[in-house]
């Protein structure tokens, strides 16, 4: 194997119609060298290739096209980590129903499935991709994310930016639109006073000063946010040693459009205090 300097290696792999085309864009846009279906076995050779240029971060994309060869992922992955480089397996998942909603949309055949139904397809792919999915450093489930907000995952988790903790993304939701699986803590903020039944805030966001205020401004609302910030700080650095690489803290309220905005803002800003970039996202604001 290559004595090359170690490179940040991301395996975007999982289910046809989960995103990974969107993934890997999303890190070429981040400035990672992207490669889609390069076979498996080619991958020490590509890190050696790379030992003497400018390339230090490398994403690539690795599914059932692989064939014959899939079965050859892990022990290709475990020798290029004993290599020295950092490998991140991430696994793109969707439920059926949604893989199903997008080759429809798509007119597309499943690969695996060229004369057969799709839903023969996905459960094919299952079985055949069950092993990797097993051996994924980060699971995404991106039956409930439009392909902006999958990009900005992406990113969000892997941003060369340095640091020295997990990554970290808030997120408000609305209860009527679920809860996001993708969310490592989630807090049911439903138990302040909803601006939604205040005629003049009713239209409003929780973006907006005057709702950010009405939601804010409440003894109770400072000791939750004085309660959650202060376990999110103790939980933080514990998730760190046991080598999780990011972390998503959700709110929710009813509609995801005032209270859990608000409160998801003023969680980012003291958060950054300590933990420097956190990212915000408001999943729900822009439904009705």
């Amino acid at each position: 194997m290559t004595a090359a300097p170690a490179k940040q290696i991301i395996v975007i792999t999982g289910m046809s119609g989960s995103g990974k085309s969107t993934a890997i864009r999303a890190l070429e846009d981040a400035g990672f060298f992207c490669i889609d279906n390069l076979p498996v076995l080619l991958l020490p050779k590509l890190t050696e290739l790379a030992g003497g240029g400018n390339i230090e971060r490398m994403a690539l994309v690795m599914d059932v096209r692989e064939g014959i060869f899939l079965k050859d992922a892990p022990r290709v992955l475990a020798d290029v980590r004993r290599a020295g480089h950092q490998v991140d397996v991430l696994f793109l998942d969707s439920s059926d129903d949604s893989l199903l909603r997008r080759f429809s949309e798509t007119r597309r055949r499943h690969p695996l499935a060229p004369e057969g139904t799709v839903a023969e397809g996905i459960r094919a792919e299952r079985e055949a991709l069950k092993d990797l999915r097993e051996l994924a450093d980060q699971v995404i489930d991106s039956s409930a994310l439009n392909v902006h907000d999958l990009k900005r995952m992406v990113q969000g988790r892997f941003s060369p930016e340095p640091t020295t903790g997990p990554s970290l993304s808030i997120m408000s939701f609305g209860y009527r639109y679920g809860v996001p699986p993708q969310a490592d803590l989630v807090f049911d903020v439903r138990f302040l006073p909803n601006p939604y039944f205040v005629p003049e805030l009713k239209g409003l966001t929780g973006k907006v000063p005057k709702v950010s205020a009405y939601v804010l401004d409440r003894d109770e609302t400072q000791q939750f946010l004085d309660k959650v910030v202060d376990l999110c700080r103790f939980l933080f650095p514990r998730y760190q040693k046991e080598g999780k690489a990011y972390l998503t803290v959700a709110l929710g309220c009813t509609g995801g459009k005032h209270r859990s905005v608000a409160l998801a803002a003023e969680m980012v800003r003291r958060l950054s205090e300590d933990y420097g970039r956190v990212q915000l996202w408001d999943r729900d604001i822009e439904k009705e």
